[in-house]
């Protein structure tokens, strides 16, 4: 698995309100597939935090999906510590 991978699946992993859609409904692992307007539609009704761990999920997968750092300042201090550890994940630091 790729770095890129790696932090996404990540942050799925640990994140419980992103794990529950570690489904086939918005993945396909066997292509290597994410399914992002899925998700995004997904997410609506979510809050600003739990839209910022996708947005850096989807982000650090593929740097096309913007994120605005600033708003980790809507994170607990669980999911600060996710988003960093994702950071370093895809960065290798």
């Amino acid at each position: 698995m790729d770095r890129y991978w790696a932090s996404l699946m990540f942050l799925f992993k640990n994140n419980a309100n992103l794990n529950r859609c570690l489904t086939t409904k918005y993945f396909d692992l066997e292509h290597k597939v994410v399914h992002i307007r899925k998700l995004r539609e997904a997410s609506k009704p979510w809050s600003e935090s739990e839209r910022f761990m996708l947005d850096l999920a989807l982000h650090l997968f593929n740097h096309r999906n913007r994120v605005n750092l600033s708003d980790m300042d809507y994170l607990d201090s669980y999911n600060a510590k996710l988003a960093i550890e994702a950071i370093r994940i895809r960065f290798n630091i």
